[in-house]
């Protein structure tokens, strides 16, 4: 199995930077707890089975490390995404499961990440479909983008969304944050289509942007890249 080029840096002991004032919803979207987050590309011809081993191993896991397993359906180039709540002690150790068998594997990264705790979001565990936007933030802009997320959560709430759960790196891979969304199904991921603009403005602009068509551009102004994905959860 190869392995992807990432950057092993020392645990940061701050790993988050927030501009503005924090309220009390966006910490809880954001959180610090830990994970490792593992992408996987399957082998050729290997899917079917790669998909088994973890779906197989996120089911015999106690209940508080059982992953979040997510398969690719539209966007980046994985099959999987793997989202495992880091049990006690693990931090210190440097302890993390292998996941799968090689034989199973062509690429595979993994990044230690801190997130919130997904039961306490509403609807996120049950959901039918997950959006994935993963980001490499520009020098210096890590703290503005993870600002930025939680600006668009206060969005996404005022005009009835359901809001992203924020991830931030600690080490591994080269990530500096992602965001996961959460919907009952395609249907309710399409939904977006349905708001007004006069009530996409005043959300808008209660959530500190100029208005709803300046939020891709001010992300962007963050970023050196973006990748998006569709998915749906492997159970």
């Amino acid at each position: 199995m190869s392995t992807s080029k990432t950057r092993l840096l020392g645990m940061s002991c701050a790993f988050l930077f927030v501009i503005g004032s924090e309220t009390s919803s966006s910490a809880a979207e954001r959180g610090a707890v830990p994970y490792r987050m593992s992408l996987m590309r399957a082998a050729p011809g290997r899917q079917a089975d790669l998909v088994k081993t973890i779906a197989a191993k996120a089911a015999a896991a106690p209940a508080g490390e059982r992953p979040l397993v997510l398969k690719h359906s539209q966007g980046d180039q994985w099959d999987l995404l793997v989202l495992t709540p880091m049990p006690q002690g693990a931090m210190k150790t440097g302890q993390a499961d292998a996941s799968a068998s090689a034989d199973f594997v062509a690429w595979q990264e993994d990044e230690i990440v801190r997130g919130p705790d997904l039961s306490t979001i509403d609807g996120f565990l049950g959901a039918g479909l997950y959006h994935v936007e993963m980001f490499h933030a520009l020098a210096g802009k890590t703290g503005a983008l993870v600002h930025e997320r939680e600006m668009e959560n206060s969005y996404l709430k005022a005009v009835g969304r359901p809001a992203n759960a924020i991830f931030t790196r600690d080490w591994g891979a080269s990530w500096d944050s992602f965001t996961i969304g959460a919907y009952r199904n395609w249907k309710h991921y399409a939904e977006r289509d349905d708001i007004t603009k006069e009530r996409a403005l005043a959300a808008a602009r209660s959530a500190g942007f100029e208005n709803d068509d300046s939020i891709g551009p001010y992300l962007r102004s963050l970023i050196l890249d973006h990748h998006d994905t569709l998915t749906t959860p492997v159970r």
